[in-house]
């Protein structure tokens, strides 16, 4: 079935092309992409695949565990339809304007239509050089395509708003990386990601347009980015104008928000939040030093180039999120000419994230709806989880197993196992856990629901299982001996991240003490 995927590049169809074609590196004017072949590597090997992706394409077991499914989805062959190109975006890097950016390591292979009528662009990530790459290779290594691969799947499950993967190949060639910018680079195994997604249209995009003056292209690109994914703003009868964009801008500022409340529910941190690395259908994109909150920090950052001014930690994700659509909103202004209504909508993603995060933090706490005096005590929750080094995911586990009926003492011992060192604890930090829970339990008398509504609500708010820093790390470790099967273990696992799962105990376990300082189990850099 692999040669009856049908292709519709509307991409390429609606917007212009780089007069040249091939990866010399160059500034690329007056076009949206440029046409670029994928890398021939020596000996494409499938790693794992996506049941559920390969699905949506049109794509069945057969096909996916066949050879030639592996020599295309590393780069080595195209199927019919398929037209490759790399795209053409600009972006803000850690608050500043870097210019041309572009897919430097992506290629667009084309864009999917499946029986439903549902377009998804399939992209390789690793698969060599293009005019974007500046002075870098254009590949991937194993260690961040594994990472990739599977929290992109992972993000999925959770319910949090993300791109999606197909598969993860070897390339049978060694990468030379230096992990930590350091003057050690080293060998690593080769591999390319098959991502997969409606759209992968960045802020950046609109940016560059925006910054070259290339206000023409610009409406063109916007015009075909309403039509293209956003179709229900796209007015049949006539042209765009001014009210349109301004609605594709409150759309994008939406789903930004309900993104973000997604990272926060499961303490998920992107950890490079560039304006580049901001997808317009508000889902998670480009998994690079991400990471997951073991104990509860709102200062803490994955990325070891972010460690300094923590731009990127988890608790300044909402306010990031702004900043970028700030830009955003700069970038479109041109095409609507008054400023207002934009920077109405951003001053508005505040409050509108401010209620979505209240009503996240009920339904993680098992309250029916979000009531007067209740964020306070969310707010409070937040302080109290970082006076002591707590498992952020175990604790709302142990929070469900609180009965408002007991005393404040029984309470405090339910939610004993979330600490990493739960014998130091302090009296004053004790009594600040206990004070909280005292008030929620407090809340709860109030609340109309019974235990097992509560627990029900909790339990589809709160994961059991998530992808543990170390947890991707040892799957790394053995995939780089050529021992993939943790890798699907834990892709097994991670889709059902809401149900205890008998003989999985060890993955839903506190992060181990081995695992405090290891590289690529606290910290990443964006080596890839």
């Amino acid at each position: 079935m692999l040669d009856l995927l049908q292709f519709d590049n509307r991409y390429l169809r609606a917007l212009p092309a780089d007069a040249e074609q091939g990866s010399r590196r160059r500034q690329v004017a007056r076009a949206c992409y440029s046409r670029v072949q994928p890398t021939a590597v020596a000996k494409p090997q499938l790693v794992a695949y996506s049941s559920e992706v390969a699905e949506l394409i049109g794509l069945d077991e057969a096909d996916c565990v066949s050879a030639r499914f592996a020599e295309v989805f590393t780069g080595n062959a195209l199927l019919p339809g398929m037209d490759p190109v790399a795209t053409c975006y600009g972006g803000h890097q850690f608050g500043n304007w870097a210019g041309q950016l572009g897919d430097g390591r992506a290629i667009n292979l084309g864009e999917v239509r499946n029986g439903r009528g549902e377009h998804w662009t399939l992209q390789l990530k690793g698969a060599g050089p293009t005019p974007y790459s500046r002075s870098a290779d254009g590949l991937a290594v194993l260690r961040s395509s594994v990472r990739e691969f599977l929290c992109s799947e992972a993000m999925h499950y959770l319910g949090v708003p993300t791109t999606r993967a197909l598969s993860l190949t070897l390339t049978g060639e060694q990468v030379i990386r230096d992990m930590f910018y350091d003057g050690n680079p080293q060998p690593e195994p080769g591999a390319v990601v098959c991502r997969v997604a409606r759209s992968f249209t960045r802020f950046g995009h609109f940016e560059i347009l925006a910054a070259r003056g290339e206000l023409d292209l610009l409406q063109q690109f916007t015009d075909h980015t309403v039509a293209a994914d956003f179709p229900r703003l796209h007015p049949a009868e006539r042209t765009l104008g001014a009210d349109d964009y301004v609605a594709l801008f409150a759309e994008v500022c939406s789903a930004t928000a309900e993104m973000i409340v997604g990272w926060m529910r499961v303490g998920f941190v992107h950890g490079v939040m560039n304006t580049d690395n901001m997808s317009i259908l508000g889902q998670t994109i480009d998994y690079g030093p991400y990471g997951w909150l073991d104990d509860f920090d709102f200062g803490w950052t994955p990325n070891t180039t972010d460690a300094a001014g923590r731009r990127y930690c988890y608790g300044n994700q909402p306010g990031i999120a702004q900043w970028n659509l700030a830009q955003l909103a700069r970038a479109l202004v041109a095409l609507i000419g008054d400023s207002k209504p934009l920077e109405d909508l951003l001053a508005g993603f505040a409050s509108q994230y401010q209620a979505r995060w209240e009503a996240m933090m009920a339904d993680k706490l098992g309250l029916r709806a979000v009531a007067e005096g209740d964020a306070d005590l969310f707010a409070r929750l937040t302080d109290v989880l970082q006076l002591a080094e707590t498992d952020m995911t175990i604790f709302f586990q142990l929070l469900a197993h609180v009965d408002p009926q007991m005393e404040t003492d029984a309470m405090v011992a339910t939610i004993r196992d979330a600490y990493y060192t739960p014998d130091d604890l302090t009296e004053d930090q004790l009594a600040g856990m206990g004070g909280w829970l005292t008030d929620y339990a407090g809340r709860l008398r109030h609340d109309a629901s019974t235990l097992q509504q509560r627990a029900d609500t909790m339990a589809r708010a709160n994961p059991v299982y998530v992808l543990r820093n170390y947890l991707a790390q040892l799957a790394i470790d053995a995939a780089e001996e050529g021992d993939f099967s943790k890798i699907h273990e834990l892709a097994a696992l991670l889709e059902n991240p809401y149900e205890e799962q008998a003989g999985k105990e060890r993955f839903s376990a506190k992060r181990p003490d081995w695992a405090r300082s290891r590289a690529g189990c606290s910290m990443l850099s964006c080596s890839s």
